[in-house]
């Protein structure tokens, strides 16, 4: 939670609101990854894309 806290500061000093879209679809594609690869609904994940 470090780390997020660090980023939120540094996008809030910096002005680099534009950054957090595509942290937040970064992050969820890397949910999708790690679910699609290990659990029952990974046919159906793949089926998305």
């Amino acid at each position: 939670m470090d780390a997020l806290k660090d980023l939120w500061k540094f996008m809030k000093a910096r002005k680099k609101f534009w950054l957090a879209p595509v942290i937040i679809i970064l992050l969820l594609l890397g949910v999708l990854i790690v679910f699609g690869g290990s659990s029952a609904l990974a046919p159906f994940i793949y089926s998305i894309f």
